[in-house]
């Protein structure tokens, strides 16, 4: 594609996270050596460090973000996108992130017409990963000990000033309590449940059922995120996101 050389200069430019500090769990010698490396323009062997870490089950947008862009280096785009997609998940309000993901994005060959989503609930979304899902629960958990202290004060203060500061800072606490739970849960189930997938697979038919005798309905290439609905055996039912629906081989994708 006569874009690619574009994209992979400008991408060239951005290696790391600007002004961010590396997390102290993964400042060991297979991080340095991916970035020394990666530095020096040898992207498979900065590949490889990096997902040595990935793979002992260390998460980080960071670490996600730099794999992505090892996997752009090496024209590997599904690679690439899903890697940027597990970032963003960790991460959605870092510009790079997004940024570099879009880039990818232009490389794939399906484009489909998307049901846009609900203002409210991109909203929601984005507020349910500024932080993990850990955090979220421990403010509710916090807040909530807070909201039974100010109720103590309420029902066992005789003084009717601390009555009513007990009692407003008791309910303003129990919403902050209320609605961090319900941001965790969501983190939870966006990050860890949210059966988004990327096609792997250089080109793969969506079939009218789980089997190879069913109809062919669409023609995916690599690259394309899709959302799995069912499972049956050794396939995926997928939607597209116009709504169309098929059932692909398990191994043609990857999940985010």
């Amino acid at each position: 594609m006569n874009y690619r050389v574009f994209y992979i200069s400008v991408l060239s430019a951005i290696l790391l996270f600007p002004g961010t500090v590396l997390p102290q769990d993964t400042k060991d010698d297979k991080f340095k050596k991916g970035t020394e490396y990666f530095s020096s323009g040898s992207y498979k062997e900065a590949l490889e460090q990096w997902i040595d870490i990935y793979n002992t089950g260390y998460r980080s947008a960071q670490l996600d973000y730099n794999i992505g862009n090892a996997y752009f280096k090496l024209d590997n785009i599904p690679g690439a996108i899903l890697f940027y997609e597990r970032a963003y998940m960790l991460n959605p309000a870092v510009e790079d992130i997004t940024y570099n993901l879009n880039i990818a994005r232009t490389l794939v060959v399906d484009r489909f017409e998307e049901i846009p989503e609900l203002f409210f609930v991109k909203w929601y979304n984005f507020m349910s990963l500024i932080m993990s899902g850990n955090s979220w629960a421990k403010i509710s958990i916090v807040t909530f000990v807070l909201c039974l202290l100010f109720l103590s004060l309420y029902f066992y203060s005789s003084r009717y000033r601390y009555k009513v500061i007990g009692f407003w800072l008791a309910v303003f606490l129990l919403l902050v309590s209320v609605t961090s739970f319900a941001l965790a849960a969501r983190n939870k189930s966006l990050v860890h449940d949210s059966h988004k997938a990327i096609i792997y697979s250089p080109s793969v038919n969506g079939k009218s059922s789980p089997d190879n005798s069913g109809t062919d309905l669409f023609v995916l290439h690599e690259g394309t995120k899709v959302t799995v609905e069912d499972e049956v055996g050794e396939w995926y039912e997928i939607r597209l996101s116009d709504g169309n629906k098929g059932w692909i081989p398990a191994n043609s994708l990857e999940i985010i």
